[in-house]
Parts: C-alpha cells; sequence; structure tokens
C-alpha cells in the first residue's frame, strides 16, 4: 500500500499528488495537522525538520517530493514523469528545481513573513525576493514559448510548475505581458490531474493569506 503523508494545501505535496493521479495509482493519504498526531510524530521521525510529503510504500519510506515522483515511476503502468533518456532526464530535472527553488520556495518565503506578527515582518526581504519571482517569471516566459509542456511531454517538470504557478499567482501576480506563461499556467489547471488536485484543497483557501481577484478560480468550495 502507499501511503502519502502531507495536506491537501501544500504545494510540495501537490507535486506528488499529481503524480500519483498521473500514473493512475491508488494511495491512503494521511493527513498531517494537529488532530492527527500521529502523522506528525511519523514525519518527524522520518524527515530532518518533520517536513512532508512524505512516501511510506510497504515499509519503504521515501522524503522529499522529487525523490517521491521518482519512485513512483517504478510504479504502475504509465509513461514515467522522468524520462529514461540520459538528456531529456537531465532537462526534466533541471526545470523540477527551477520551480522548486525560484517560484515554490520564494512563495513560501512571502507568505511565512505575512504569517508574522507585523512588528516582525521583513518588508525589505519580501521586496528582494519579489524582484526575484518576477525575474524568473520573465525568464520562464522565454523558455515556455513554443512549449506545451516545461520539458517535453507531461512530467516532473510539470507537478512541481503546476504547484508553483498557482499559488505563485496568487502572491505575486504574473505580468499580463507574458503570455506564454500565463497559456501554460491555463493549460495546467485544465489537466485533469492537476485539475483535481486543486478541487481537493479547495476548503483550506480562506486561510491562506493572500486574497486575490486576479485568479477567476479563487472562490473556495
Amino acid at each position: 500500500m502507499i501511503a502519502i503523508y502531507g495536506h491537501p494545501f501544500s504545494s510540495h505535496c501537490w507535486k506528488v499528488y499529481i503524480a500519483l493521479r498521473e500514473r493512475g495509482l491508488d494511495w491512503d493519504a494521511r493527513t498531517v495537522d494537529p488532530t492527527q498526531p500521529e502523522h506528525q510524530a511519523f514525519c518527524r521521525e522520518a524527515a530532518p525538520t518533520g517536513q512532508f510529503p512524505v512516501l511510506d510504500h510497504d515499509g519503504h519510506v521515501v522524503i522529499e517530493s522529487a525523490a517521491i515522483v521518482e519512485y513512483l515511476d517504478g510504479l504502475g503502468e504509465a509513461a514515467p514523469m522522468v524520462p529514461k533518456d540520459r538528456d531529456a532526464a537531465i532537462e526534466a530535472r533541471q526545470m523540477d528545481a527551477v520551480f522548486d527553488d525560484y517560484l515554490n520556495a520564494p512563495v513560501g518565503r512571502i507568505v511565512l513573513n505575512e504569517l508574522r506578527p507585523e512588528t516582525c515582518r521583513d518588508a525589505f526581504g519580501v521586496a528582494e525576493v519579489r524582484e526575484k519571482m518576477t525575474q524568473a517569471y520573465r525568464w520562464l516566459d522565454g523558455w515556455m514559448t513554443g512549449r506545451d509542456w516545461a520539458a517535453g511531454a507531461f512530467g516532473i517538470a510539470d507537478c512541481a510548475a503546476a504547484p508553483a504557478l498557482f499559488y505563485a499567482h496568487w502572491v505575486h501576480p504574473i505580468p499580463m505581458d507574458l503570455r506564454a506563461l500565463h497559456s501554460y499556467r491555463k493549460r495546467l489547471l485544465t489537466r485533469p490531474s492537476v485539475a483535481a488536485t486543486v478541487d481537493d484543497a479547495r476548503f483550506f483557501r480562506p486561510y491562506f493569506p493572500f486574497k486575490t481577484d486576479t485568479d477567476p478560480d479563487w472562490l473556495p468550495s
């Protein structure tokens, strides 16, 4: 049995949930929150800081979302999320890291800053992060021009891109002139595996510190 310890609103978990759906795999979703102390305890034991997602496949434990996605490639019959070809695999892993490092991580910093007491917030640091996100958006718009997916066929890079772009646009809206990047985000949101993952998380939207009218998909269920 595949058990995934995580949370339906977590961007890092989305990457794994999308890959699971793409591969047609069943899993037991074990929510990590204060109401499930045994799940929190499992993550604390499995991961350096108790972070999630964590996969437990019949006692085989894997941490880190990219490693979990690669592990899932050994299960099921669907095409792999990481290509078998060496050069294609390097490009896929490269773009997975770009979305995680240059969008997902900055979004986390901005959100955590917003959740701090007002007297403890770092306005200068947030402004720096936002500028870096704008640079990343413009680079990604160039990368996505003429492409349907981030690295060949739909794969690990797109599993990372979907949550990264979904939340990043709420926190720091993508400039309207970046048409290729906007089109890519829309394609991702219509992908069945992504749409189902988004729907699973709607309940938690009111808890997000940034409410936006830039995205017509904002409203919770």
